[in-house]
């Protein structure tokens, strides 16, 4: 039963997208004359209000989320986000008429009315704009989500032992099985995974959306994954369950335990505030693995408890879901934590990255640190992309990652 504040809120949200709605239109009626071009966007556009009012006050969130579900966000991104365009459009034309007509009256011009017409060329150019991240959203459904692309860097490091000079690690993270639709893409990835030859794999959260049942179908997929030193993993904030309502307490551990089971049944040891010696050649690094810890969640990790064995002149590298530690505690804690691997932003999925020249997406404004490597007081930090997507099915200019990572001795 939704309360009234809340169903307040809702129509007050409804209400704000239908003027939205009015606005863009403005441009289709100036553009086109046709009926039933007009009829075709009021139909699709009061089609997805209602489908959304309808959504939001029947959401159960201990229901499994739907195919359906995810590709009606899809669908509604597709056409949201070109609107959005139109209304910038019109209300750049709007606000020059207004000024046209406001420098008529002062001037004393003859004028038959106070606002001059809307061009129909200013309502086609805005359109045609449209269109572009109507086609970029839509690529983004239709093939962005698989397009997987790996990303290899080289670091550098003083203290690294010289019988880890090359060793390589391939990170990745964010995999959402529950949204996973296409085994043949997944395989294809599971392969390139394996085609880097890494000498360990390392997972650094979130393998479902809410439930360990989700992972279950794509078991004997990411059992192939293989690794001459080893795969590890930790947990990200959507393992934990925290976005489910259980019927029980109990409900939610069971779901916990089953999913501690699928990390062995994948050949992955996990780590939950916990750190192990990698060794080669007699000589070792310490791979330290977080629970979540991030700005705005459940703070799960105890980077201190996983690090109490440690001395702090040894070569360490820690996974940790969210970046935001990494500024919060990581980059100045006392044991010296050399390179950190961490996920969780997916890079919002949407974004523009040409190498060189431009690297941004909205959540930038959420996480200073979302895609790529960054170095801080002599530290490192590595935020995957993420392999698989969430809620908007799809990826836009930030496309799916393998991160092949070679170290160095320097």
């Amino acid at each position: 039963m939704v309360n009234f504040s809340v169903l307040l809120r809702i129509l007050v949200f409804v209400g704000f997208l239908l003027l939205i709605d009015l606005y863009a239109f403005q441009s289709v009626k100036t553009a086109f004359k046709s009926s039933f071009v007009r009829y075709l966007y009021w139909g699709i556009s009061l089609g997805f209000l209602l489908a959304f009012t309808y959504g939001v006050v029947t959401f159960d969130r201990g229901a499994r989320q739907s195919a359906f579900l995810m590709y009606f966000i899809g669908a509604w991104i597709l056409f949201f986000v070109p609107k959005l365009i139109l209304l910038l459009s019109m209300f750049s034309e709007d606000l020059l008429r207004f000024l046209v007509g406001v420098g008529g009256k002062i001037s004393g011009s003859a004028q038959e009315q106070f606002l001059p017409d809307r061009r129909k060329f200013v309502s086609q150019t805005a359109l045609v704009l449209a269109a572009i991240p109507f086609v970029g959203i839509l690529h983004g459904i239709w093939k962005g989500r698989y397009n997987y692309r790996v990303v290899k860097k080289t670091l550098t490091f003083a203290n690294l032992p010289k019988a880890f000079d090359g060793f390589t690690i391939t990170q990745i993270s964010d995999v959402h099985s529950g949204s996973f639709d296409n085994a043949e893409k997944i395989r294809y990835g599971i392969d390139l995974i394996n085609a880097q030859k890494s000498d360990v794999i390392l997972f650094t959260g979130d393998l479902v959306n809410n439930r360990a049942e989700e992972m279950e179908p794509w078991v004997d997929t990411f059992k192939q994954l293989e690794a001459p030193m080893g795969k590890f993993s930790i947990l990200g904030n959507h393992d934990y369950g925290d976005y489910v309502d259980w019927p029980s307490a109990q409900a939610k551990a069971d779901n916990m335990e089953r999913l501690y089971s699928i990390h062995e049944q994948l050949g992955f040891r996990l780590l939950r505030n916990q750190s192990l010696p990698l060794k080669r050649e007699g000589e070792k690094i310490d791979l330290v693995g977080v629970e979540n810890w991030g700005v705005g969640f459940h703070q799960h990790g105890d980077l201190d408890k996983a690090t109490e064995n440690l001395v702090p002149d040894t070569f360490k590298i820690l996974m940790s879901h969210d970046p935001s530690h990494f500024d919060q505690e990581v980059k100045t804690h006392p044991k010296d934590i050399d390179l950190t691997l961490s996920g969780h932003t997916h890079g919002m999925q949407f974004g523009i990255e040409i190498p060189g020249f431009i690297k941004w997406s909205p959540v930038k404004y959420r996480y200073p640190k979302w895609a790529g490597l960054y170095e801080s007081v002599g530290k490192y930090l590595y935020v995957n992309r993420g392999f698989g997507f969430l809620a908007f099915p799809g990826r836009v200019g930030i496309w799916p990652e393998i991160t092949v990572l070679e170290l160095r001795k320097g």
